[in-house]
């Protein structure tokens, strides 16, 4: 195969993004001491001026680059500007973190560890050979372990990187032997040529394949029985990082998972992963909703909170079918403001406080009104109450997997909306400890500084518009409607 560099015309996200992680490169190196602390505020304007111009630039047809190994089409243009969203919240939030005094400086590593593992998410996305997903895997997940253990003063902070670079080597050896398995059947890495090689097998070798490659990218996912580390990790991790990894991470591997399963085993869907599927998420929502019914500390709260909404990220894959992977989207989009707004008030209250339980939030609208309005749409949103985008995101997410029309699917969404119910029990714990609650605030009055005002407000617009703006549904379903030919091993 001919080298062109002509190719890397096809990937002009990813280049967009480099280019971002250069200036804000050459910003941190070069640029004198007095200036650095606008390295922040530099780095969230050359992203949200990324992200801005990825949406309204024209999207690409699909298109393919260094032998089939990476595609751009309109989905995939559309799952990244969704991550870029997050990701500009995301550094938004953290500037007042970045700056304070033990942070400010390594405050440049953050932001330039945090953009690789993005890049790397990217090629999770757009990859269509085995080696070119592991390179991304790899990318977006060894250097998240470093942004863990940022905070070198905390046991916790260490302690947390640990168990998360442990548990990511041992996942990816994992999925590393079922790609093996995978190989040895196919004698190939491309999804499509895989997908030709194996169809109409049912052997114990692509059964076992399959557990080992869903059990790697359940890691990634928080899935059942895959979750162990999730607690701990977003425990100990600073929350700007945890909440990086809560949303984004988990926003590029339920795609990935997708295309996975859909292009490379969609033959064998209905007799050896529809039942694998259903059984995690079953397992995911239901213990994530029970375990969060146990915890005090908000961060190990939100931890159990995220596995279960992965449980129903995951509907989205199991319904394969258009819609399914449309509602799957926007489900990711409603979770990243849903989720950054729960996470910007517990970071804007942990770092001028250092209080983090639930029990300190007993009376927090006497003292804090905006911050605790904030956390109780977050709550509603998270735990799908009408009228704010999480209702609709959940009634997308069900509506998309039921329209596949089985009998064990209408169980399944049963299931998941009997745990819906189960989870607004302990989301609304958090409401009613800021509002019932009689006891004093220990929490004084808090002035908040400006990047996460202003990151809140955004998180609280998203929460608000969001669900009653049905046309961003119909620009996601509008673009993943046009490469409907992934679906058609199903039909």
């Amino acid at each position: 195969m001919e080298m062109s560099y002509s190719q890397f015309l096809s990937m002009p996200q990813e280049i967009g993004l480099l280019l971002v992680f250069l200036l804000v490169f050459i910003y941190d190196t070069f640029m004198p001491e007095r200036t650095q602390r606008h390295l922040p505020v530099f780095t969230v304007i050359m992203m949200a001026f990324y992200t801005i111009y990825c949406f309204c630039m024209p999207q690409l047809a699909s298109d393919t680059a260094f032998g089939g190994m990476f595609e751009t089409n309109p989905a995939t243009w559309v799952m990244k500007n969704i991550l870029n969203v997050g990701a500009v919240l995301v550094l938004l939030q953290a500037v007042k973190w970045t700056n304070s005094d033990f942070v400010s400086v390594r405050r440049g590593e953050f932001y330039e560890l945090t953009l690789l593992t993005l890049f790397g998410m990217f090629l999770m996305i757009s990859a269509r050979h085995f080696l070119l997903f592991v390179i991304g895997l790899e990318t977006a997940s060894l250097p998240i372990a470093a942004l863990a253990a940022f905070e070198k003063r905390h046991y916790e902070s260490h302690e947390a990187a640990a168990k998360y670079i442990f548990t990511a080597i041992f996942s990816s050896a994992i999925f590393l032997l079922g790609i093996s398995f995978v190989y040895g059947m196919s004698g190939t890495l491309y999804f499509k040529d895989i997908a030709d090689a194996i169809s109409g097998e049912h052997s114990a070798l692509l059964i076992a394949s399959l557990a080992f490659v869903i059990a790697g990218v359940g890691f990634k996912l928080s899935l059942v029985p895959f979750h162990l580390w999730t607690a701990d990790v977003y425990q100990g991790a600073p929350t700007a990082v945890t909440s990086y990894l809560s949303v984004i991470s988990k926003g590029a591997a339920a795609f990935s998972f997708l295309v996975i399963m859909v292009q490379v085993f969609g033959a064998a869907y209905n007799e050896v992963w529809e039942w694998m599927l259903y059984a995690v998420i079953v397992l995911t929502i239901t213990l994530g909703n029970l375990f969060a019914m146990r915890q005090r500390n908000l961060k190990r709260f939100l931890a159990f909170s995220s596995i279960s909404q992965a449980g129903y990220i995951m509907l989205g894959v199991i319904a394969v079918n258009v819609m399914g992977m449309s509602s799957m989207m926007y489900y990711v989009l409603v979770y990243i403001f849903s989720n950054l707004a729960a996470f910007g008030v517990i970071a804007a209250i942990e770092r001028q406080t250092g209080r983090v339980t639930m029990d300190d939030y007993n009376g927090l609208f006497k003292t804090n009104p905006w911050l605790a309005f904030t956390m109780m749409l977050a709550m509603f949103s998270l735990g799908g109450i009408p009228p704010f985008a999480g209702f609709f995101s959940k009634f997308f997410i069900f509506v998309g997997a039921c329209h596949q029309g089985s009998v064990a699917i209408y169980v399944l969404v049963l299931i998941a909306l009997v745990n819906t119910i189960i989870s607004l029990y302990y989301y609304l714990l958090v409401v009613k400890a800021m509002f019932l609650r009689q006891d004093d605030c220990v929490i004084p009055t808090i002035k908040s500084h400006w990047s996460e005002r202003a990151g809140l407000i955004l998180c609280v617009l998203g929460i608000i518009f969001i669900g009653l703006v049905s046309c961003i549904y119909a620009y996601i379903n509008g673009s993943v409607n046009a490469i409907n030919t992934m679906f058609e091993a199903f039909k």
